[in-house]
């Protein structure tokens, strides 16, 4: 076996006991820290597997990294927790409580809503009080959103607590759940099935935003993703105090109970793949790993296309992987202040003068509008110590088209984050361009420098009807014997709790560990 290991401490038997691994314990690789790979390595570590976590980057977390700049602290990526029972999972298989190491704290409202023309309308878990907010906007739509609501607990109750934790490795398991998607109407689009049930267009915005957040044009995203509505209804929204990143942390500590090693600045060049199998991985510097169990939770695209060598694909060629549809990109900008804002929620959403319009200009015809909408992230609302003292720290994304657009983000950057500065400073924030102290940004390109992710598409594939489930690359290699796929880019999809899922489905599909 591999000389540079440390002997792992151990695993967890069902009793909570230790049970000693060895050299001879079977061994899993996992690419990628982030948080579809920390889940995973910690499922395979629980269940006996010597555990060794890659990746490039210099700290844990992947998307879910963390920055820390001149006493402000910026979560990176995702930062709304919505189904925290699969974080609670992990804990429980290590022998441990996740309340122990993690404070999670609920946030109202889910989300503040401002329109375009300084209408405000907070997204919460209240039925009460959306249905007042609803009422004062059209009367009439308060009885299609009940129905609106019911429906979607149908769709989350086929979608997510059936299907998202159980792998597509054939055309068969399509066909049987084909019967309860058509008669979901899985078929119709998410802003389709919501206006079915809603009539006024500011309400139907307010319904259908959510596959944005998972990388989905509402306007072609399969409306199965409207089970979104009830999974946030039934848990609610939340954020640990120290941000995303204390959820890293905490993972990485359970990778190591279990005997796991997370070792950063480890680049994998290539997925060795001997007679059809994955036996190993070669790294930047030449080094070669061995393992029995490959897991890429690097970006699926980018896998099949650089870490795969061209003759051991037969389903994802290079011309299947270029004819595919991608996720939008992002333009995120960090950003601290001097002073702060206590009339910002945790989470906003500015809705731009245009919806549909906008949509098409980013995913079909891929040119960087004009105007924008945008999603404003205000830690700090919740947890002050992630800004000094009187500060605030935020984050603002704006989904913008992925590189097949051409724009020259070098050129681009830096206009674009100041039209979005003067569009949050006159709408909501105030003074906010003598307020900075702290500015990063992160563009479509750096997508691909930092995340290796495909033409810079910052959810993976897109999640439409003809893009979901088995149709997306598996979890379980159809290519490659012993490799399998976690992460936004394999099934169930994007957002934390589809990534946690598809490590979750490792479970089912990763043989038990021999020692």
């Amino acid at each position: 076996m591999l000389s540079d290991l440390l002997l792992p401490k151990g695993r967890l038997n069902l009793r909570g006991e230790p049970v000693p691994l060895s050299e001879r314990s079977p061994h899993a690789i996992v690419i990628g820290a982030g948080l579809g790979g920390l889940a995973a390595a910690i499922r395979l570590g629980a269940r006996g597997y010597r555990v060794t976590v890659l990746d490039r980057l210099d700290r844990p977390g992947g998307r879910a990294r963390v920055h820390k700049i001149d006493g402000y602290t910026f979560d990176a990526g995702p930062t709304v927790v919505t189904a925290p029972f699969l974080f609670e999972e992990l804990w429980e298989m290590c022998g441990r409580r996740m309340e122990d190491d993690i404070d999670m704290r609920p946030v109202t409202p889910f989300y503040r809503i401002r329109f375009d023309d300084g209408t405000l309308f907070d997204y919460t878990g209240d039925g009460d009080e959306m249905r007042k907010q609803i009422h004062a906007m059209r009367p009439e739509d308060v009885a299609g959103y009940d129905a609106f609501l019911k429906k979607s607990e149908e769709i989350f109750d086929t979608g997510f607590s059936r299907l998202a934790h159980v792998p597509f490795g054939s055309a068969s398991d399509m066909a049987r759940v084909a019967p309860a998607m058509i008669k979901l109407e899985s078929y119709r689009t998410v802003f389709g099935l919501v206006s079915k049930y809603l009539k006024d267009e500011r309400l139907r915005q307010v319904m259908s935003f959510h596959p944005l957040l998972v990388g989905g044009n509402p306007f072609s995203t399969t409306s199965i993703y409207t089970l979104i509505a009830f999974l946030e209804r039934k848990w609610g929204v939340h954020f640990p105090m120290g941000g995303t990143g204390a959820l890293v942390n905490g993972m990485v500590d359970l990778i190591h109970d279990v005997g796991g090693t997370v070792r950063q600045n480890e680049e994998v060049r290539q997925i060795i793949v001997r007679d059809g199998k994955a036996i190993g991985v070669e790294l930047g510097g030449g080094q070669r790993m061995f393992a029995d169990v490959i897991v890429s939770n690097a970006d699926s695209a980018w896998t099949y296309r650089h870490l795969v060598p061209p003759e051991a694909r037969k389903r994802w060629t290079n011309k299947r992987l270029e004819r595919t549809d991608y996720s939008m990109s992002l333009f995120v900008w960090y950003f601290g202040t001097n002073r702060k804002y206590d009339n910002v929620a945790h989470h906003s959403i500015l809705l731009g003068p245009r919806y549909h319009g906008l949509l098409r200009d980013i995913f079909d015809r891929k040119v960087l509008a004009k105007d924008f909408s945008l999603y404003l992230h205000r830690p700090t609302a919740t947890d002050p110590s992630l800004a000094p003292d009187g500060c605030d720290a935020f984050y603002v994304l704006s989904p913008v088209p992925h590189l097949e657009s051409g724009v020259d983000w070098e050129t681009q950057a830096e206009p674009y984050r100041q039209a979005i500065m003067k569009y949050i400073e006159d709408a909501m924030m105030p003074g906010l361009s003598e307020s900075l102290t702290v500015s990063h940004t992160l563009t479509p390109k750096g997508f691909v420098d930092d995340y290796l992710s495909f033409r810079g598409a910052a959810f993976g594939i897109q999640p439409t009807l003809t893009q979901s489930a088995y149709f997306r690359p598996h979890n379980k290699s159809e290519d490659v014997e012993n490799l399998y796929l976690v992460g936004a880019g394999t099934h169930p999809g994007a957002g934390m709790p589809g990534v946690l899922s598809s490590a979750r489905i490792l479970d089912t599909i990763v043989p038990a560990p021999k020692s």
